[in-house]
C-alpha cells in the first residue's frame, strides 16, 4: 500500500493532515482531536476519546511508518505529504457536491445546449469531459 493511499483511505487521516498543513505542520495532539471531532459533528467527551484512541492505536503510527509525520511529548510534526496526495484532497463537507460531480452536471447542461443547437463538437466535447468527471468521481469514492 502507497503512502497516498494511506493517507486517502481513512477520513481522519486525511483531516489530520488537513489541520497540519493549516498550521504551519505543528500541533498538539489534542487539538487534533478537537478538529477531528469538531468535523465528524460530534464534540461529546466519549466521541473525543474515540477519536483519541483511534488516531494513537492506528492512525498516528501508520502514518510514521510512511514518513509523513512524527509524533514527540504530544506534538505531532507533518514531515512531508506526497504531491499526489495534495492534488486528490478535495475538502468537500457534508452537504456540498465534489468537484467531479460540479463538472458531471456542468457538462451535462453543455450537451443538452449543444443538442439545442445541433452543434456536433460541442455535445462531443461535453461528453468526453462528463466521461472524465465519472472516472474521476469513481476513483475518488475508491479511494
Amino acid at each position: 500500500m502507497g503512502t497516498s493511499s494511506v493517507i486517502l483511505g481513512n477520513s481522519r487521516r486525511m483531516l489530520l493532515i488537513e489541520y497540519l498543513r493549516s498550521c504551519e505542520g505543528k500541533a498538539e495532539l489534542r487539538d487534533v482531536v478537537e478538529y477531528i471531532a469538531r468535523n465528524e459533528g460530534n464534540t461529546d467527551r466519549k466521541h473525543r476519546k474515540s477519536v483519541y484512541v483511534s488516531l494513537v492505536q492506528t492512525h498516528i503510527p501508520k502514518l510514521e511508518r510512511e514518513g509523513v509525520i512524527a509524533l514527540r511529548h504530544g506534538v505531532i510534526t507533518l514531515i512531508r505529504v506526497p504531491d499526489d496526495v495534495t492534488v486528490y484532497m478535495e475538502t468537500v463537507k457534508k452537504n456540498d457536491i465534489s468537484w467531479s460531480s460540479f463538472y458531471i452536471g456542468l457538462s451535462l447542461m453543455f450537451f443538452m445546449t449543444a443538442i439545442y443547437l445541433n452543434n456536433l463538437h460541442l455535445a462531443l466535447a461535453s461528453l468526453i469531459y462528463a466521461g472524465v468527471g465519472v472516472v474521476h468521481h469513481r476513483k475518488m469514492r475508491r479511494i
